[in-house]
């Protein structure tokens, strides 16, 4: 029977339930999760950016990779990386034209999921239902209006009938891990260091 060497950690319990939210690709993690030593189980859990959240606080999964904002409280929040905001729109909309965009740009245009950012529409907007980004790029296919996505919410839903420019002065969307406050432990920290980019010999630093 093989032994695990002391200085190799150890831990008790079933392992890591970690949400992510659409366009968020946690493989990289996953695999550097897989190759320390240990062999702790840990099982991916892919929810709606509106979930996200709320399954951390009720424990349904201990952790989630999603979007800012979130609601601070009783959280630890470690930001990841920044993702480019682009627009979606129809292949024979005008945008399609330009390599990207302004979002002053956008002002003039019916704009599927709201406003992005601070900017104030001149023209009347068409009261469009609550939908999924998917649901908002086929409107944009349809040419019936535009949407403002992170980039790889875009390529999730890509179609062969839009194209997405960038908002060149628009704010970029930051994708955080985040964690229960009470449930600050050696498991979570080293899932925080693979995200972290530490390996099993780095200080938590």
């Amino acid at each position: 029977m093989t032994r695990t060497p002391a200085s190799q950690p150890r831990y008790d319990g079933p392992g890591l339930r970690v949400a992510f939210v659409p366009g968020v690709t946690p493989d990289k993690w996953a695999r550097s999760w897989r190759e320390r030593p240990g062999r702790i189980r840990l099982q991916l859990v892919a929810l709606d950016a509106a979930e996200a959240e709320a399954a951390v606080r009720s424990g349904e999964v201990d952790m989630a990779l999603v979007r800012l904002p979130v609601e601070p409280t009783d959280l630890h929040l470690v930001r990841l990386y920044d993702e480019v905001p682009v627009v979606v729109v129809s292949r024979e909309h005008p945008i399609a034209a330009y390599d990207d965009i302004a979002l002053a740009d956008l002002a003039a245009e019916q704009l599927v999921t709201g406003p992005p950012g601070d900017l104030v529409p001149t023209v009347d907007q068409l009261d469009f239902p609550v939908m999924s980004d998917q649901d908002a790029v086929e409107v944009a296919a349809a040419g019936t209006g535009v949407v403002v996505l992170p980039m790889s919410v875009a390529r999730l839903h890509h179609r062969k009938d839009v194209v997405a420019r960038p908002v060149r002065d628009l704010e970029p969307t930051t994708v955080a891990l985040v964690w229960r406050v009470d449930r600050d432990d050696e498991l979570t920290q080293a899932f925080v260091g693979v995200v972290r980019g530490r390996t099993p010999r780095s200080s938590r630093g």
